[in-house]
């Protein structure tokens, strides 16, 4: 599905706000400038974020189906404000809900790679 040219904020990604300095179970990112936040939380499909944390540090990651048919997030190593360096790993998402215009991704746990 295309996405209209608002939406994303670098080419192709789309900004993730995530609540924390860090990514963990139960921790909530929230996906905003998707055209129909409806049909994504309903019927997902891969698409690329930029996440940006607390400390206003920033990274790059990617929202995918996996195999079973559920959604993973990939993302990419970056360093913490308060310097603490944050491997790049696998998630696990166990649920995508609509708030407002968004959509908020709750991540599970870590996914095997």
């Amino acid at each position: 599905m295309d996405q209209d040219a608002t939406g994303p904020v670098e080419e192709d990604a789309f900004l993730a706000d995530c609540g924390h300095t860090h990514l963990f179970p139960g921790a909530r990112c929230r996906i905003q400038g998707l055209a129909d936040p409806d049909a994504f939380a309903a019927a997902p499909w891969t698409i690329e974020l930029v996440l940006r944390f607390a400390d206003d540090v920033v990274t790059e990651a990617e929202l995918r189906t996996d195999a079973s048919g559920g959604m993973v997030l990939r993302v990419m190593a970056y360093t913490t404000g308060a310097g603490t360096a944050m491997d790049g790993r696998f998630w696990l998402i166990k649920g995508l809900e609509v708030v407002d215009e968004d959509v908020v991704s709750v991540v599970g746990g870590p996914a095997p790679m």
